[in-house]
């Protein structure tokens, strides 16, 4: 344990999933972020998808503006997405699999097979200055050591199907192979982020279980919990959560 804190970056999609059910002006992501950053996150993170479902394009202008800490754009390889991302210049891009279909992103990117259109898009975004780029995947060790060989600086492990598992085996079996893929990730020289799913019952047994993760990205859970104790508070207690285990 060598005593850094996991980093926690919010998700606000959902906050624009609400402003866009009534087509309104209201709730704002950009002053969701601002609330997220006050209430003990160390940034923000939001998916500009190709159907634009929930954040939109002057949300990412916005939010380049007030985000203080640290700005995560999620994005396909789209040459659309990528030009946006490249123009932003945020601190972080995430490549992430998209389809229009999916109600949220279902799995990890493919790597292996997609692995000439990922590094081309990887090297992209770093001539654009973009330096820390992550990729999406499942916790399988193949398809890490395949985003090592993209020229990512970072994996982020999708935590879906942990988060899904039902309690007892079969969500200790999820915990052991996101466990076993973390460590590959760091035999890479990989940063390892985690994201998807996580929430306020999940989050412990993942960090005592899953180590070298320095950085979640959660949301959904957040802004659910927000609608019972306001949006501070569930960043605050989730804040308190993560902060409660350090990186091993």
């Amino acid at each position: 344990m060598n005593g850094s804190l996991t980093r926690l970056l919010i998700n606000i999609d959902h906050v624009a999933t609400l402003r866009n059910a009534r087509r309104e002006a209201f709730p704002d992501p950009a002053e969701a972020a601002r609330l997220c950053e006050a209430s003990g996150a160390d940034g923000i993170v939001f998916h500009l998808r190709e159907d634009r479902r929930h954040i939109q394009d002057h949300d990412v202008v916005r939010l380049k503006q007030v985000v203080r800490g640290k700005l995560d754009f999620e994005l396909s390889t789209n040459e659309e997405m990528v030009s946006i991302c490249c123009a932003t210049n945020p601190d972080l891009a995430t490549l992430v699999p998209e389809r229009r279909e999916e109600i949220t992103t279902e799995c990890g990117l493919d790597v292996i097979r997609h692995q000439t259109i990922l590094s081309n898009t990887v090297a992209r975004l770093r001539q654009a200055g973009i330096d820390d780029v992550a990729l999406f995947v499942d916790p399988d060790p193949d398809q890490i050591r395949a985003v090592r060989d993209t020229g990512a600086s970072a994996v982020e492990l999708h935590t879906g199907d942990f988060a899904n598992a039902a309690a007892g085996e079969e969500q200790l079996y999820e915990v052991q192979q996101l466990a076993r893929a973390a460590d590959v990730a760091h035999e890479c020289g990989l940063t390892i982020h985690a994201g998807h799913g996580l929430d306020y019952n999940n989050y412990d047994l993942f960090a005592r279980s899953v180590p070298h993760v320095c950085e979640v990205s959660i949301g959904f859970a957040i802004v659910a919990r927000s609608v019972f104790v306001g949006l501070g508070a569930a960043v605050a207690e989730m804040a308190q959560l993560v902060k409660g285990h350090h990186v091993s």
